[in-house]
């Protein structure tokens, strides 16, 4: 077992979860949904290869305003 960092928020009706130790998302109609289904994501995968993910030993999330 790994333990995996991520992010989620909400897109219109979807929550999309993010893993931060690997470049892999995912969605659900509920946190909980978006989660587990990020958790068979990451599995996915790293199916039949040997894990190596990066360690995440603080999280920051902000806002901030650009000019576009």
């Amino acid at each position: 077992m790994k333990e995996i960092s991520l992010v989620v928020w909400k897109e219109e009706k979807y929550y999309v979860a993010q893993c931060l130790n690997v470049d892999v998302s995912s969605f659900g109609e509920t946190i909980d949904e978006a989660v587990k289904n990020l958790k068979e994501a990451v599995e996915l995968y790293f199916e039949n290869e040997d894990v190596e993910l990066a360690e995440i030993n603080t999280i920051l999330v902000g806002r901030e305003a650009v000019n576009v």
